[in-house]
């Protein structure tokens, strides 16, 4: 009998593997879901893969900063062209361009760094009901009276996701946050590389809905129109994707139709693995007035 969910993983892997074409030149698997604007933690993931090529195994993706250009389009492959503008002693930089159709889609810069020791701290975890504590996703979005979208479902196939009650108040701090737990389905044979790809893939899963908790809009109304503007991950060591990790985000900035919001991912022992920034279109469209 067939693993479903190990049938995800597999697929979500082979969907992040990039093709070789060319020197600095690949190409970028057409997402599984049906036909819809391409998910933008894919296209910055497969840009990573993409950057990571050329690098030594030995040096790791330690930030990606990404613009988002264009609606991709998930029944069309991707273009990656990568152009090497710096290697260093310590660090090393590429610079990404995904394309459709021959134009570009996102522009991604790369920064990666040699292995080497130095000064040690990291924020605490914030204290949350643990990931047993929390209900599926499917679940906690019918309770909200939110059915999950087939497209979504799609996306998150892979993942076992665990969302906690958001706080559109930041519990008074006049930031409005939210959590949620997340890891593979199941397990994936993955290299330290692929690992940090999967976590950009994963790191755009609800970030910019935390910016609008606060108003008096449901995420999947047709009156709300988002999308990601920006993206940039720090990646502060290698995460372990087949094991729980905690996606705590916020937002101190929402206005003029743009929010802003943060993330970070810790493990269940309070590792902190990866800090993250994205702002987003948060456009309120008025019915037509026929």
């Amino acid at each position: 009998m067939t693993d479903a969910l190990q049938a995800a993983v597999d697929e979500l892997r082979d969907l992040l593997t990039i093709e070789d074409l060319d020197t600095d030149l690949y190409r970028g698997a057409a997402a599984a879901e049906g036909p819809e604007r391409v998910f933008g933690g894919q296209v910055v993931a497969q840009a990573l893969s993409a950057a990571a090529r050329s690098m030594p195994k030995s040096d790791q993706a330690h930030s990606l900063h990404a613009y988002f250009l264009r609606a991709g389009d998930t029944t069309r492959p991707i273009i990656y062209r990568v152009l090497r503008d710096f290697d260093g002693g310590s660090f090393a930089n590429r610079r990404v361009v995904a394309m459709q159709g021959g134009l570009p889609i996102l522009n991604l810069a790369a920064s990666f760094h040699r292995p080497e020791d130095g000064f040690s701290h990291a924020a605490a975890m914030p204290d949350v009901p643990p990931p047993e504590a929390c209900p599926d996703l499917v679940t906690a979005l019918s309770a909200s009276g939110q059915p999950m979208p087939s497209a979504m479902l799609e996306r998150l196939a892979a993942f076992d996701v665990r969302p906690g009650p958001p706080s559109p108040d930041g519990g008074g701090s006049g930031m409005p946050s939210q959590f949620l737990w997340f890891r593979l389905a199941r397990p994936m044979d993955a290299d330290p590389a692929m690992r940090r790809i999967v976590l950009a893939y994963a790191s755009d899963f609800a970030l910019v809905t935390t910016a609008v908790l606060p108003h008096p809009v449901d995420f999947f109304s047709p009156r709300l129109q988002m999308a990601s503007l920006d993206h940039a991950v720090w990646f502060h060591d290698t995460p372990p994707v087949d094991d729980w990790l905690l996606y705590a985000m916020d937002s101190p900035w929402s206005g003029h139709a743009r929010g802003f919001a943060r993330g970070m991912i810790f493990d269940r022992s309070g590792n902190l693995f990866a800090s993250i920034a994205q702002e987003g279109l948060c456009r309120v469209v008025e019915p037509r007035k026929d």
